[in-house]
């Protein structure tokens, strides 16, 4: 038996994605052509279109289709008319890395040992230029939800702009664009059972945005590209799905990390995430062992190259080295079931039963 809790990295495709994706092959147009069989492409991009804006709550316009989360949040942080960048030190590396390569001053504010943004920081960061400020809604090693809403009364206080990145967020908790006020927002389908290699970026209405790639018009000028009908119409597929009622295996598999520190705790976290570690045991050997048992979880972000690397996120929230190196993240997902859970504890006891054996000889 093979079980997947994996969830954060990517999530196994949803049969309804599938579906959709099967009957967009069989389409022949291209939807910026206005022949039939160009309509009939126009027809599914429009109607994933709406349904990603539906899962958000916003209208269709707003809605950039992108080629992954990462090209989303690349085209937020670049495309952005600010002078100057003030990100969260817990962000994803498309966020990090997209900002040091904008050519604009960048500043990173610190996180509580909780992992949530230190906001007396944050305001204190805010006085200067206008600004183009990227906290993302839900970290994707601890699980920890962000304060967005008040991040963006800070920064509407000093006219600066607000990104959120929420490729995590989107179908484990309730993500509406206008209630948190931002102004773009990042999604991403393969997190929530649709394919890999779509995305999507939120704008707010008649906020301009500078292209990454040039060429046709499509997209509303925003992102040039014949777009991947395919893959759009598996994400629309899966744009308001949500998550089963995963809160309470989550919670049955914390209680059974027999001494483990659990990272954000202590904060509010997204129901189907727990990163741990347990002092003396290190992730590498973790990962190995659990895989052999038949079960798939990762070592903090899974964007990492295959490596098992030290996590910047849990480094930023001050926990020391010698316990981040141990630290796996499990993340439950919409095919998760309560036997996939008590797989995970059983195998989690022999593993633990033979590090106590060693640490006692």
């Amino acid at each position: 038996m093979r079980t997947y809790l994996d969830h954060n990295a990517t999530s196994p495709l949803r049969p309804e994605a599938k579906a959709a994706m099967l009957a967009a092959m069989d389409l022949t147009g291209n939807a910026s052509s206005v022949h039939a069989e160009g309509r009939a492409a126009r027809k599914v991009l429009d109607d994933a279109r709406e349904a990603v804006a539906q899962a958000v709550g916003v209208i269709a316009p707003m809605v950039v289709f992108t080629g992954s989360g990462t090209e989303a949040n690349n085209l937020a942080i670049k495309g952005a008319p600010i002078e100057r960048i003030i990100v969260s030190a817990i962000e994803h590396p498309a966020i990090l890395e997209s900002a040091r390569a904008s050519g604009k001053p960048v500043q990173v504010i610190p996180v509580t040992a909780h992992g949530v943004l230190d906001l007396g920081a944050l305001e204190d960061a805010l006085p200067g230029p206008k600004a183009l400020v990227s906290v993302m809604m839900a970290n994707n090693e601890t699980g920890v939800i962000q304060p967005i809403r008040d991040v963006v009364a800070m920064a509407q206080a000093f006219g600066a702009l607000v990104h959120t990145d929420a490729v995590q967020a989107l179908g484990k908790i309730t993500v509406n664009f206008g209630l948190l006020g931002v102004d773009i927002m990042t999604l991403s389908a393969h997190k929530l059972g649709g394919p890999i290699g779509a995305g999507a970026l939120i704008v707010r209405d008649g906020l301009a945005l500078e292209p990454l790639l040039h060429g046709g018009g499509q997209e509303l000028r925003r992102r040039a590209g014949t777009e991947n009908l395919v893959g759009i119409s598996g994400f629309g597929a899966v744009a308001t799905r949500n998550m089963n009622a995963v809160k309470a295996l989550r919670d049955k598999l914390e209680s059974s990390l027999e001494a483990a520190v659990i990272f954000g705790a202590g904060a509010d976290r997204l129901p189907n995430t727990t990163c741990f570690a347990v002092p003396g045991m290190n992730a590498e050997t973790l990962l190995m062992s659990l895989d052999l048992e038949g079960i798939a979880v990762s070592s903090g972000s899974a964007c990492s190259s295959g490596k098992v690397a030290k996590s910047h996120v849990l480094a930023a929230m001050g926990v020391a080295p010698e316990i981040s190196k141990g630290a796996l993240r499990v993340s439950l997902g919409w095919d998760t079931t309560s036997d996939h859970i008590e797989h995970f504890i059983a195998a989690w006891r022999k593993i633990l039963a033979r590090h106590k054996a060693r640490a006692a000889a």
